[in-house]
């Protein structure tokens, strides 16, 4: 029998639709939840994402829609 991978519940999370489908289609192919593909995605971020890559899509997104002010995140 599998583990279980404990996930606890930390905040509600907004997505553009465009990325509400990649969600869809990663579940249609590995059937997780879409808190458990987050998890997976960002968990293992340096593994499959180029940094420079990542830093240009960033300054892009940066320079169409702004950025807001810093701020910390809570931790637990």
């Amino acid at each position: 029998m599998a583990k279980r991978y404990p996930l606890p519940k930390r905040f509600s999370a907004a997505t553009s639709e465009k990325g509400y489908q990649a969600l869809r289609e990663l579940n249609e192919q590995y059937h997780f939840s879409n808190n458990y593909l987050l998890t997976i995605l960002l968990e293992n971020l340096d593994h499959y994402a180029d940094k420079d890559k990542l830093d240009e899509i960033f300054k892009a997104f940066i320079e169409e829609y702004g950025q807001p002010a810093p701020h910390k995140m809570k931790s637990d």
